[in-house]
């Protein structure tokens, strides 16, 4: 399994801090926000390789990062040098794909998200549904429904219909960024483009990919923490305990 870690974006809401500096490489708790990802799934034994998509600005940020790490991590440089050119992360993916002939079962997260429960457990239920699959939590804000990834599902979690950013949410199910995609489904992101799909948010594959096959929405066990702005960040350092369960 490879563990794709999109870590290309720009992170303009967090400047000055992030001007020279990659996001995913900010430091909470006594580690970056990455190790902290890369440390809990790398415990599930399952991934061989981790691949970083860096925009060509950070990427030797990334370089020298990923030579500290035990894990085998790959940096890809897409290329991009500002906000205004970025690939968008559906592309950045299949940039990464073709870059590295993948050909595997991928998950694929945000890297600028902290979780205070393992990722282990989402593969796991991935694994046991035999399908690709994403997280879900219920949003109460009708306001922030409108800016993430909203899904409908029955009750065995099967996906009814998924939304990025709708104009009328279908339901209070928001989708954070981390999805397990099947070896079949992980070639498909290339058509999924090629058709129409959505390309900047990650979660366009997911819902173009739910009206060609299958997919499962898990309920999310914990709590998220999106490190959005130079607030949050500073919320998240002072609340941010580790994974605990």
């Amino acid at each position: 399994m490879k563990c794709m870690i999109l870590a290309a974006g720009y992170a303009t809401r967090l400047y000055p801090l992030t001007e020279n500096f990659p996001k995913p490489l900010l430091e909470v708790g006594g580690k970056t926000i990455l190790d902290w990802l890369i440390d809990d799934i790398d415990t599930l034994g399952m991934v061989d390789e981790y691949v970083v998509i860096s925009n060509h600005k950070f990427a030797h940020h990334f370089d020298k990062w990923a030579a500290s790490k035990k894990q085998k991590v790959t940096v890809v440089d897409d290329g991009t040098d500002s906000n205004e050119t970025r690939l968008g992360a559906v592309k950045d993916i299949q940039f990464a794909i073709e870059a590295l002939n993948i050909d595997d079962e991928m998950l694929v997260i945000a890297g600028d998200n902290l979780l205070d429960f393992s990722l282990t457990e989402f593969v796991k239920y991935a694994k046991n549904k035999n399908a690709s699959c994403i997280m879900r939590y219920y949003e109460p804000s009708e306001e922030r429904l409108h800016k993430c990834g909203v899904v409908l599902v029955d009750e065995t979690d099967k996906i009814l219909d998924m939304e990025e950013k709708p104009a009328d949410p279908k339901s209070h199910w928001c989708c954070p960024p981390f999805y397990f995609y099947t070896k079949d489904d992980s070639k498909l992101v290339k058509k999924g483009i090629e058709t129409g799909c959505g390309t900047d948010a990650p979660g366009s594959y997911s819902a173009w990919l739910c009206t060609q096959t299958t997919v499962y929405a898990m309920e999310m066990p914990g709590k998220r923490y999106d490190i959005g702005n130079l607030e949050s960040y500073k919320k998240v350092q002072e609340e941010y305990k580790g994974i605990s369960k």
